[in-house]
């Protein structure tokens, strides 16, 4: 079948094996001399082609719960678990996730191998942070068990490494205790990107900091922005709230996604959300899964789908580098309609994780003539600022791209050759940026 990642580009026919237990997973992996190779596969909301391949084998059979410790905070569960699952079983306990992405709708596997971030980087670090064991099955069937202490290496191997060392089968994460889900929200508009920049430093005791940035904004409102800090509130909403979604049937016609549309819908939301300068009491979903209302969302960008550019920019020149991309992407016209500013806090071991100390911004493109070449303008920018470009979002970046600004590839490879010499685990992705 066609197998897409989110952004729908690229895509490949594909063969997605559904093993019915850990054992006939292992079975195959003892027999697949000659065969081509494989990536894991959870729920497919990677952007680019990070899970594509001739042949993905599905986590989603991974998908129970073997115990919740309550003593120690934890909670131990398959990888093919999502963030949604484990949200309705830990929140009437009392507990929360340490870190989330922007939806829900992601994996246990996913975001261990991608090593996800969050609002509240800068406060707590990664995903793989909270990951204290994980058991990963070889490409040769067999089972270790990772954690900081036993198997190190092939931990911060895997903790990041797309998928790349095999198929994780299960995983234990801390939790944290909260005494209420309900979200204590400021917004605060800011006219250019350094007000913004300097709103998110003043408040960087806030728990979670996000901003909404106008990317079509040009001259002395480059980077109008709304920012949005988050506490949770010590007493309110403590049950799973399921929410109805709407939907989008079909891919709409790209057309209605233009300069001029970007535009007014872009000055109407600043100046809507810059009144609104004052707290407010969400419901977490809304705050830290806004696009999960609208399933199928990405249909919006149409047939040819979408590219997204997340990059970050170490804290010393990310002003100016940020300023610099936003500048490019003003006067090009291409006008992403989402583009979400975060300050990172330190990175961490993993070798191939994303976050550094700076700024990320991550903006949707539409796949149009042209948006090329202005992606390839932005890698120079972001190179030449020491910054680098999330895996989990890429559909597109070179080779020299990636190995110059991951430094520590070389570790990562010299581990995946020593459990995975024939490659047995490799991606579109990892071919194209010569780590397979």
């Amino acid at each position: 079948m066609q197998l897409q990642g989110w952004g729908r580009f690229p895509d490949i026919a594909a063969n997605i094996i559904e093993p019915v237990s850990l054992e006939s997973a292992q079975q195959l992996f003892k027999s697949r001399q000659g065969k081509p190779s494989t990536i894991p596969r959870g729920m497919g909301r990677s952007y680019g082609d990070s899970a594509l391949a001739a042949e993905v084998i599905s986590s989603r059979f991974l998908d129970g719960f073997i115990s919740l410790d309550e003593e120690n905070h934890s909670i131990r569960c398959g990888s093919g678990v999502t963030m949604e699952d484990i949200l309705k079983v830990v929140i009437p306990r009392g507990y929360f996730i340490h870190v989330l992405p922007g939806t829900q709708y992601v994996s246990l596997g996913g975001a261990i191998a991608a090593d996800i971030h969050g609002k509240n980087h800068h406060k707590v670090g990664s995903f793989c942070r909270y990951v204290s064991a994980l058991d990963l099955m070889l490409a040769n069937g067999e089972i270790k068990h990772c954690s900081a202490t036993e198997n190190p290496e092939l931990f911060m191997a895997t903790c990041g490494g797309m998928g790349l060392t095999g198929v994780i089968i299960d995983a234990t994460i801390s939790l944290k205790k909260v005494s209420s889900v309900s979200i204590k929200k400021k917004s605060i508009a800011a006219e250019n990107l350094l007000e913004c920049m300097d709103h998110i430093e003043k408040n960087d005791a806030s728990e979670y900091s996000v901003a909404w940035i106008d990317c079509l904004a040009k001259r002395e409102k480059l980077g109008r922005s709304i920012v949005h800090l988050a506490e949770h509130c010590e007493e309110g909403l403590s049950q799973y709230n399921p929410r109805k979604n709407l939907s989008i049937p079909f891919s709409m016609p790209s057309i209605f996604l233009n300069n001029y549309s970007v535009g007014i819908f872009n000055t109407v939301r600043y100046n809507l959300l810059k009144r609104k300068n004052d707290f407010s009491i969400v419901n977490y979903k809304p705050y830290f899964f806004p696009l999960d209302r609208v399933r199928n969302w990405n249909r919006l960008y149409g047939t040819q789908g979408f590219l997204q550019y997340q990059f970050v920019i170490p804290l010393v020149s990310a002003k100016q580098g940020v300023s610099e991309i936003l500048k490019k992407v003003s006067e090009s016209g291409k006008g992403p309609p989402l583009s979400v500013l975060k300050k990172l806090g330190e990175g961490n071991e993993n070798y191939l994780s994303f976050p550094l100390n700076g700024y990320s911004l991550a903006m949707d493109f539409k796949n149009e003539k042209n948006l090329f070449p202005l992606l390839s303008e932005l890698d120079e920018i972001v190179l030449a600022h020491g910054g680098r470009l999330y895996l989990a979002k890429d559909a597109r970046m070179s080779e020299d791209v990636f190995k110059k600004s991951y430094v520590n590839w070389e570790k990562f490879q010299a581990i995946k050759s020593q459990v995975d010499p024939h490659n047995v685990f490799a991606s579109l992705q990892s071919s194209r940026l010569g780590l397979t």
